[in-house]
């Protein structure tokens, strides 16, 4: 079984980590040895100072978080990682060089995607093709082809897409179930996504592309995962929930949540 690993402590993330920390609620998980928070910090940071980062996604460190969202994920080097619904390769970039050479990334694009927009096949070339630990993969959004069971999955901003008009309605169960299948026992699966107002279930998915974190809750404790922490960290209370995040006045501003989920064992 995974060793539980909370939030890196080590001092020199003590601040960039203060405010996740005290806005997830509590959990379970074991204190990390101060060891394993050291080498978690020299991975992380080096995954932020890879070269095969671009510039644009440097920019977005400020409101992406990279530090504190591989903490919050506790991805540990060596692991076997996931990364759903890659789109560009932003968390995909940071997955391969947190977990090094002796672990591996699986990068994962919908075939509904590339249907949509070609483009997304050539983006998820060259996003992986400077790494050697990092396999592409392809194939439906409700049912990616994952082919060892892995520590960790990380979806960003792309758990309201199973609800797009497009999709089959099943779409949503049969990914959580696909995605609870997907993971060792006792590995994590972290979603962060556009919050739409509470009590709207999924019905936003489609005009605002936004999910009410309850309705995201709901489909992954029915697929049988627990959920371990919620964390504030992308938070934006300023964000009425009413625009569509593309909108040029909210784009990069939006309020999101970031949930932990745990498969039992």
């Amino acid at each position: 079984m995974r060793r539980h690993l909370m939030l890196v402590s080590a001092p020199a993330l003590v601040i960039a980590l203060s405010m996740t920390t005290a806005a997830c609620s509590s959990g379970s998980d074991e204190p990390a040895a101060e060891a394993v928070a050291k080498t978690n910090e020299g991975a992380y940071r080096a995954a932020i100072a890879d070269i095969a980062r671009t510039d644009a996604e440097r920019t977005s460190d400020a409101t992406r978080k990279p530090v504190e969202l591989l903490a919050f994920a506790e991805v540990m080097r060596g692991e076997k990682v996931g990364d759903y619904i890659m789109g560009g390769g932003y968390v995909t970039k940071l997955l391969a060089a947190t977990v090094g050479a002796e672990g591996r990334v699986y990068a994962f694009q919908p075939d509904e995607f590339i249907a949509y927009r070609s483009e997304y096949a050539t983006e998820q070339d060259a996003a992986v093709e400077p790494f050697r630990n990092v396999t592409a993969l392809r194939g439906p959004i409700g049912a990616p082809p994952f082919p060892e069971p892995l520590d960790t999955i990380i979806t960003v901003m792309n758990f309201h897409d199973l609800y797009l008009k497009p999709m089959s309605a099943d779409t949503g169960s049969k990914a959580s179930a696909a995605l609870f299948a997907a993971l060792k026992p006792g590995g994590t699966l972290v979603v962060v996504d556009h919050a739409a107002a509470s009590g709207s279930g999924t019905s936003a998915a489609d005009t605002l592309h936004r999910i009410d974190k309850q309705a995201v809750i709901d489909a992954l404790t029915a697929a049988g995962f627990t959920l371990e922490q919620d964390s504030t960290m992308y938070a934006r209370s300023d964000d009425p929930h009413t625009a569509n995040v593309f909108d040029s006045a909210i784009r990069g501003k939006t309020d999101q949540f970031s949930l932990r989920f745990r498969k039992p064992g």
